[in-house]
């Protein structure tokens, strides 16, 4: 196909999402070497495409789903309006809607959301279960660009690195003390989240046993699960909890895992954050499948994936019906294991 010369990729509106896109972002950078590859991305995430190489540009966008905010919806038009052809990875009618009403000429996505009518090369979405990161590359494959390896990596900044490092330092951290940053909220929902008894135990068992720095992260919106963690602990010497929920952007957070010696996490943006920057990832699966949203391989296959093997996983549902017996299964000694695990690899 004839190349353009500026591309204008539309990302996914999740963290998660937005890391498993960066294969088929990469495979069109390849595609098109000499083309302007920009990205197109909703505030909440557009930070982390800034942390991609390859990446030669990122459109902050102000629209979302409430379609009634006409001001913005221009605005981002206006936006993309300079673009020769987009790629849209979301599935929206919105998405395809903006840049027809922004006037790109080339718009490219999955034919889906009655919106084929507003697509110049509408691809069939692919069926069968597959990685979400392949669902992605399926849209490549479906217009002709070809596909490379499932890897996501990030460029930390090393301002980055360093204030993370700083900033743990005057929270007391010692330095050579192992740093387990442990991300234990889940934005899909309650039943994703690791049960918050069980990250105190480990929080505890980690700092007492192991005498590492234990680092919560997470959005404002984990803050309740953050306060139910430090509730729920032992008293612990200074510098063994450090609580950054809700303290830190993409980048500060990016430079937070970067740091760790290991990362525990759900089945969220930050298990795949993590994995992305390079860091060790204990990951934390229940009613989700971790066929389809593995974290992918960053860091050289530094990654465990816990699950607890009950017949109704995976449920995909938001709040557990029943027990919450696919995490309240999953103790915290085994978690400790695989971080131990880790740990020794790190050392080899």
């Amino acid at each position: 196909m004839p190349e353009p010369g500026r591309l204008i990729v539309l990302a996914p509106n999740w963290l998660g999402d937005a890391v498993m896109a960066l294969p088929a972002i990469a495979d069109l950078r390849r595609a098109f070497p000499q083309a302007r590859v920009d990205v197109a991305a909703r505030r909440s995430v557009a930070d982390i495409f800034r942390l991609v190489p390859f990446v030669d540009e990122v459109v902050t966008l102000d629209t979302d789903a409430r379609w009634w905010r006409l001001a913005a919806f221009r605005a981002d038009a206006a936006a993309l309006a300079p673009y020769d052809a987009a790629v849209l990875l979301p599935n929206s009618f919105s998405s395809a809607y903006v840049v027809k009403r922004a006037g790109v000429a080339e718009r490219w996505g999955f034919a889906s959301d009655a919106r084929s009518r507003l697509l110049t090369r509408a691809i069939p979405r692919p069926t069968g279960a597959r990685h979400q990161a392949e669902y992605y590359q399926a849209l490549m494959r479906g217009l002709g660009v070809p596909v490379g390896p499932l890897v996501a990596a990030l460029d930390v900044p090393e301002r980055a690195r360093a204030t993370a490092h700083d900033r743990l330092i005057e929270y007391g951290h010692i330095e050579g003390a192992p740093i387990v940053v442990l991300a234990p909220g889940a934005a899909y929902g309650k039943a994703k989240q690791w049960i918050p008894a069980h990250v105190a135990r480990l929080v505890a068992l980690l700092a007492h046993q192991h005498r590492a720095t234990c680092v919560l992260v997470g959005s404002r919106a984990d803050s309740s699960t953050g306060a139910a963690i430090g509730a729920m602990l032992p008293p612990l010497e200074p510098g063994r909890l450090v609580d950054l929920i809700g303290q830190t952007t993409l980048e500060a957070l990016a430079g937070v895992l970067a740091c760790a010696s290991v990362c525990v996490c759900n089945d969220s943006g930050a298990m795949h954050l993590a994995a992305a920057v390079g860091a060790p990832v204990v990951a934390i699966f229940g009613p989700t499948n971790e066929h389809a949203t593995a974290p992918l391989d960053g860091n050289g296959g530094r990654v465990e994936i816990l699950t607890e093997d009950v017949w109704c996983r995976p449920c995909m549902l938001r709040e557990c019906p029943i027990d919450h017996r696919c995490m309240t299964g999953i103790t915290p000694e085994r978690v400790l294991a695989a971080v131990i695990r880790l740990l020794d690899r790190e050392r080899v």
